[in-house]
């Protein structure tokens, strides 16, 4: 079963518990004990101050429920608001400095706009984003790819903690879960169904960035490329013209699109206005 089969069945049911029963006999897996198990590993995890939800939890963040690929689980550090208009800003590890400077830009003109800013966590533009973020008072909302209770990469440890210190962190895997090649891609699928958009600072042809822009127009949500993703990237070329996905040449223009949205989720036609030139 999808887990769109599965939230369909529970429904009705009002009992994950009665739909297990349904589909697996009582007697045909050790379920007491496992489910004893399985109690103990909450009760441990609240204990170490970790939050756990499922999709079926009334506290499970609402935006996820609007998407497809919805993580069934999430473990959390930090504070939860439930709805939040919230903005991801991506890009590469291994960023310019132009690109560092547009990533800070961007996150601090949504601060501005009281918008939460949305990343992963990882080298370049990602930490720039929630650096700026911090420090300008805004809420920080980090997703990672590995277990809440890893620090991948080790250099962040410090941002990890503050932004589940000040913000929200968030992870999809169990709590000591190495890094891996599948869990990135996930991670990036995630950050887009929390987010009302995605910014896409720098990129390369094969960046994890390119990942969460394809799942943004998946999703439904705006994508918003800047010059230099779509100069580099043929993946980007190829996306514009796309419904919900623009091309920026500037803060301007992304705080304009971001704008348009938090007024009126979904709506294109606003974004097709001229804009003024230039980051900063």
């Amino acid at each position: 079963m999808t887990y769109a089969d599965v939230v369909a069945e529970v429904g009705p049911r009002e009992s994950a518990l009665d739909l297990w029963h349904t589909h697996n006999p009582a007697g045909l897996y050790g379920e007491a004990e496992e489910l004893t198990a399985a109690r103990r590993d909450i009760e441990a995890w609240q204990a170490a101050g970790l939050g756990f939800l499922t999709f079926l939890d009334d506290a499970y963040p609402e935006q996820f429920r609007a998407v497809h690929d919805l993580p069934p689980v999430l473990f959390h550090r930090g504070r939860l608001v439930s709805d939040e208009v919230s903005v991801s800003v991506v890009g590469s590890r291994t960023a310019s400095e132009r690109g560092l400077s547009i990533a800070r830009s961007v996150a601090l003109g949504l601060v501005e706009r009281g918008v939460t800013v949305v990343s992963g966590l990882a080298k370049g533009i990602d930490a720039a984003a929630h650096t700026a973020t911090l420090e300008a008072g805004g809420r920080a909302v980090a997703v990672i790819g590995t277990g809440i209770n890893r620090y991948y990469p080790a250099e962040n440890r410090k941002l990890q903690d503050a932004v589940a210190r000040e913000g929200l962190l968030l992870s999809q895997f169990w709590p000591d879960a190495p890094p891996g090649k599948h869990t990135f891609p996930m991670r990036n699928s995630v950050m887009s169904g929390y987010g009302r958009a995605t910014v896409v600072v720098e990129a390369g042809e094969y960046s994890g960035a390119r990942i969460q822009a394809r799942a943004g127009v998946a999703h439904g949500r705006p994508v918003i490329l800047t010059e230099l993703v779509v100069a580099a990237n043929q993946w980007a070329q190829k996306l514009v013209g796309q419904p919900g996905v623009h091309v920026a040449d500037s803060t301007a223009t992304v705080m304009r699109i971001v704008e348009d949205i938090v007024k009126e989720p979904g709506k294109i036609d606003a974004f097709l206005a001229p804009a003024a030139s230039g980051w900063g």
